[in-house]
């Protein structure tokens, strides 16, 4: 068995299609405190992406502050996928009862979303939360009818997360719903990420730890908001993942679950003792990457070196 690079790339299938992609891919850091991970979408620019880079320095480098609980709870993630299999995916979720469920996907007929709801109240049973994420992918109007619709579909909504783009929309599709509104690209994507409170915008903030920037920079901004935070993934391993159930477990209230059991839904993952959940929550740790799965994950030559490019561009403007 070799020794552990400090950097390693890495590239790792999905087992459905999500967010349009297939696999996933992105580099591990490795500095005194463990091992960190930087994993932008290629579809952010490098200017972004150094809020993912403080992420992972701050993983490798300082660690992370003290815990003051061991388990976060989670929701299950079902992807665009059909009702059949939407059922499979919530009822091998290990124990989850809250689900978040992607709707509005490109290409997708309107009742295939309904269907996929009505086969995951299904399998929760009355008593399980159900939350849907629209990328904003509506107009106002838009939204206003389909969540109406997908609320009926559900048996009930917990909340909707990002239905509608910006700051503005969100606030006017609030006063139009009376289902909860979740931010999540309206503070992680935009200039100014307290106008969410400042307009009256939404009813719970999403945090995810790389795209703003590490676990720190999201406990002050939890502080500043004063809403309730889910803490979400990026589709991390379970070494980014782990950053993610840090700030979860940081947070002094943790009203809803958190979108942080994402690892099912890698064909592969980077460590022997993924981060899933058990009971409907997942411990608070921090596995270690194994250098025989790092190996086997191992990037393609074309890929490390598209990497190694992007990372020179990200580090040159931290």
């Amino acid at each position: 068995m070799s020794a552990q690079p400090d950097l390693a790339v890495w590239d790792v299938p999905l087992r459905t299609r999500f967010r349009g992609l297939t696999r996933r891919d992105g580099v591990l850091v490795r500095g005194d405190a463990g091992w960190g991970e930087f994993s932008p979408f290629w579809d952010y620019d490098d200017d972004v992406a150094v809020r993912w880079w403080r992420a992972a320095r701050e993983a490798a480098d300082e660690g992370w502050p003290d815990p003051v609980r061991t388990h976060v709870p989670v929701n299950v993630t079902v992807p665009a996928v059909d009702p059949e299999h939407a059922h499979r995916i919530v009822r091998g979720s290990g124990g989850c009862r809250t689900a978040k469920v992607k709707v509005a996907e490109p290409g997708q007929p309107v009742g295939a979303d309904e269907a996929r709801l009505e086969a995951v109240r299904d399998a929760l049973g009355a008593d399980g939360a159900i939350r849907v994420d629209a990328n904003a992918a509506w107009d106002v109007d838009t939204a206003v009818a389909r969540l109406a619709a997908l609320d009926r579909a559900a048996g009930g909504l917990e909340y909707a997360e990002q239905p509608v783009p910006g700051v503005d929309d969100l606030a006017a599709l609030r006063r139009r719903t009376h289902v909860p509104l979740a931010a999540d690209e309206a503070v992680r994507l935009g200039d100014d990420p307290l106008a969410v409170v400042r307009r009256q915008a939404a009813d719970v903030v999403v945090l995810k730890v790389q795209p703003l920037g590490g676990v720190r920079a999201c406990l002050r901004l939890a502080e500043q908001v004063g809403l309730p935070v889910v803490v979400s993934s990026a589709l991390e391993t379970s070494v980014g993942l782990a950053a993610g159930l840090a700030l979860a477990a940081a947070l002094p209230e943790l009203p809803h679950a958190c979108g942080l059991a994402t690892a099912a839904l890698l064909a592969d993952d980077l460590v022997t003792d993924p981060l899933l959940p058990r009971g409907g929550a997942i411990e608070v740790r921090r596995p270690l990457p194994s250098p025989d799965l790092l190996a086997a994950a191992a990037a393609p030559r074309a890929l490390a070196e598209r990497w190694g490019a992007r990372l020179a561009a990200v580090r040159a403007r931290a």
